[in-house]
Parts: C-alpha cells; sequence; structure tokens
C-alpha cells in the first residue's frame, strides 16, 4: 500500500518530459483525500493534460467524499473487477501521478519506522486509475484518483515493508518509454503494462532505490539495486 507521497516538485523536468505545466498549489505531500498532480490524456484529441486532483477515487455512486480514505490503492489483478474502480477501468481512465518519492513503514526494530522510498535514476510515474465525481448537493467536479499496486512478495526491496502479517504491495511503476502507451491504452493492453515484464526484466533497466530513515534522530541510508 502506498499512502503518503511528496508529489513532484520539478517543474521544468516535468514540462520538457510531458509539455504540462505544475500546479502552483500543489501540498507538500499527499495522504488520502489531499490533493496531488496527475496526467490525463484525452482519447479524443490526444491532448495531454496535468492538474490537481484528489488521492482517492470517489466512484459515480458515492454520497460524499469519504471514501476517498479507503479507495487510494486499487489492485491492479482486480481493478477491473472492484464496484469502486471497475468503471473508471472499463472507460480507460488511466492517469499518471508524478512523485519524488513515497513513504512506506518497516518494522524491522518491533515498531513502525517510516521510510521514504525514491527512484535514484529512473523517471517518476506512478500509474493510477481517474474519476471525476459530481456532489450530490452543489454538483461540484471532483477528479480523483487511486493509485495501481502489484504483489511485492517476491521484489527484493519493497518486500521489506509492512507488518508480516500483511501482504507486501507496491506501486505500479510505468517505465520513462511507456507513458505513452499506459495513457492509450485500452482495457486489454493495460494488464500488460502493469506486469512489469517489458522493462523490469531488463538488466539495464534494473531499478536503483534509495531508501531513507530517520531513527532517533540519525539518518539512515541504503541503496539497493533490484527489481522491484
Amino acid at each position: 500500500m502506498c499512502a503518503n507521497f511528496t508529489p513532484i516538485k520539478k517543474n521544468q523536468w516535468v514540462k520538457d518530459k510531458l509539455g504540462v505545466e505544475l500546479p502552483a498549489d500543489c501540498p507538500a505531500e499527499s495522504y488520502p483525500g489531499f490533493a496531488a498532480t496527475l496526467v490525463v490524456k484525452s482519447h479524443q484529441s490526444d491532448l495531454v493534460a496535468g492538474g490537481l486532483t484528489k488521492f482517492g477515487l470517489i466512484p459515480s455512486w458515492a454520497k460524499d467524499e469519504k471514501i476517498a480514505r479507503h479507495t487510494y490503492n486499487a489492485r491492479s489483478e482486480t481493478a477491473a473487477e472492484k464496484p469502486s474502480y471497475r468503471t473508471a477501468w472499463r472507460q480507460r481512465q488511466y492517469g499518471l501521478v508524478l512523485f519524488d518519492n513515497f513513504y512506506e513503514p518497516s518494522y524491522e526494530s518491533g515498531r513502525a519506522v517510516r521510510w521514504r522510498i525514491a527512484l535514484a535514476s529512473v523517471d517518476p510515474w506512478i500509474a493510477c486509475l481517474r474519476k471525476r465525481w459530481a456532489h450530490p448537493a452543489s454538483c461540484e467536479l471532483v477528479v480523483s484518483f487511486s493509485m495501481l499496486t502489484v504483489n511485492a512478495e517476491e521484489r527484493p526491496v519493497m518486500r521489506q515493508f509492512h507488518k508480516l502479517v500483511d501482504e507486501r504491495r507496491t506501486p505500479v511503476i510505468i517505465a520513462p518509454d511507456l507513458h505513452d502507451a499506459w495513457l492509450s491504452a485500452d482495457t486489454a493492453k493495460a494488464p500488460e503494462l502493469m506486469t512489469f515484464l517489458p522493462w523490469y526484466g531488463r538488466r539495464e533497466l534494473a531499478r536503483k532505490w534509495l531508501c531513507e530513515a530517520s531513527i532517533y534522530g540519525a539518518t539512515c541510508k541504503k541503496v539497493a539495486r533490484a527489481v522491484v
């Protein structure tokens, strides 16, 4: 699971890569219910756009926004079937969340220690599902999203996090050369792009993750090169 991350701050990098401007009022960190920058592509015009959206997908049938506290992560294996996500999936409402790092708890010490996890050398794009929701009373339109995740039990870096009794999950990271393919994907192609096989299996594109935690006032860092 991923419930906390730092939205990207590299405005020029985003402009060069995707041709969009970052919103000026993005929060320093995002949690469920907070705003974050999302990049999307129109299936009609092929226009790529970016803007602030709510972290935690609000399905069209929701009575209020409280459900966002429970829909911030969507299992990639079942997103096409679950009531909260299946409409967004069928409508190909795919997006990319841009982040500098995200946070996960490690219990190696016997208690929860917050670790910052960042990609040292690869563009930071997390696959997500998005949905537009109209508030029943005010008719205000709210765009929200859920990060897609995969099982991380066999991924040496990310399996270190969360409790032993919990299933290890990690966000779906889209390869730099596949971001347009993801935004344009149909429901048959999208699962293939989330398997990591097209690029996580290539030795020359092995991931380098920087993990950092603050423990008793000291900073502890470790770098791991692995398929995550």
